[in-house]
């Protein structure tokens, strides 16, 4: 079992830990005695609200989430809270400022613009988003609603190393491609929210952190399922929330706190990271696509001296059982997207395969 499995660097949807898809496996007829999947269970059912509870309190303790902020099990993705940020929080001054890093705070900033005043607060378009600005770069507006960024960038291989700074200007940060992978202060955002199928569980699921009381302030034409307010209301239950994507999540959790909670597992994703950076660093044929200092632990973009090489490097690979591993085209190249649930050997093997192409060509 799972020997035939190969090592999938794909950006998302991304690979789940290969114990929690066993155990998932097993569950999936008959979920603890009640006869039934999971997937069958009415949401308002005793066994499925036992699991509802237990993955929030789960991931509460896990994100280390203080009194006062609240967690919600959204549908509609990432992309959904593209809209949802503005229409519940603008109206504040009916002004906000966004931070464009990449390709999704781009889409966020287009969204936003319906809604209100956006003030472009940064920018790294000027070098195709290879670095990310520091704080001294940050043209902030402190009459701002919210301040608004990306903290991950999985097509350009950017990340924040740092929170910024924004005075009384709450944060909204898309987390989706490096929550769970390295420890964050709550207390210091406004919202943080993230897709769930890079580093949580199944596609369909989108988690958000939101302290309470900036929810109640939406504009008025915001749609009932988008409105903030009626979510926490109603405890994510509003509808039918995604019960499968929340109970797999709840197993993903358990595996993380075997892999030693989020503490433990920045140590393993930096660890792997830094393996995958040194090893094309130290190769004469690649180079990496984003600047020291701003890499991303979850998306390694690099390319070698020409397309047709890039090209050949993908085929080689994949028939060498890593897929997935050709660049978006934004930026060419190749991309290495290495979450959580990558395992180290993987990427061990993948430097080894570097290693010899290197040589070879």
């Amino acid at each position: 079992m799972g020997n035939e499995r190969i090592y999938n660097f794909s950006a998302g949807p991304s690979m789940l830990p290969l114990e929690v898809l066993v155990r998932a496996g097993a569950e999936i007829t008959n979920y603890q005695g009640s006869g039934m999947s999971v997937m069958e269970m009415s949401h308002r059912s005793k066994v499925f609200d036992g699991i509802f509870q237990d993955t929030q309190a789960k991931f509460r303790r896990l994100m280390n989430v203080p009194e006062g902020w609240k967690v919600l099990f959204l549908q509609g993705g990432a992309s959904s809270q593209f809209s949802m940020a503005p229409l519940n929080l603008i109206g504040k001054t009916g002004k906000a400022d966004y931070a464009v890093t990449g390709n999704f705070s781009s889409l966020a900033y287009k969204e936003a613009k319906k809604y209100g005043e956006i003030h472009l607060a940064a920018s790294s378009e000027d070098r195709n988003h290879t670095y990310i600005p520091a704080q001294d770069q940050l043209e902030l507006d402190p009459e701002a609603s919210y301040f608004y960024y990306c903290a991950n960038n999985t097509i350009y291989g950017t990340e924040w190393q740092y929170v910024p700074e924004t005075g009384n200007v709450p944060l909204v940060c898309d987390m989706s491609s490096d929550i769970l992978s390295r420890q964050v202060d709550v207390s210091k955002y406004g919202v943080i929210f993230a897709g769930a199928q890079k580093n949580m569980a199944p596609a369909g699921l989108t988690v958000v952190i939101i302290k309470e009381d900036l929810a109640g302030r939406e504009l008025p034409f915001t749609p009932l399922m988008m409105n903030y307010k009626t979510m926490i209301d109603k405890d994510s239950m509003y509808n039918t929330p995604p019960c499968w994507c929340i109970y797999m999540l709840g197993l993903v959790l358990d595996w993380l706190e075997e892999q030693g909670g989020i503490a433990g597992m920045e140590k393993i994703k930096h660890g792997k990271a830094q393996m995958l950076y040194d090893t094309i660093d130290s190769a004469r044929l690649f180079t990496c696509a984003a600047e020291v200092g701003s890499r991303s632990d979850m998306n390694v973009t690099f390319r070698s001296a020409s397309e047709e090489l890039d090209a050949k490097f993908v085929k080689e690979a994949t028939a060498a059982g890593f897929s997935n591993l050709k660049g978006h085209r934004n930026v060419g190249g190749m991309r290495a997207s290495i979450y959580n649930a990558m395992p180290v050997e993987g990427v061990e093997k993948l430097c080894d395969f570097i290693r010899a192409f290197d040589r070879n060509n």
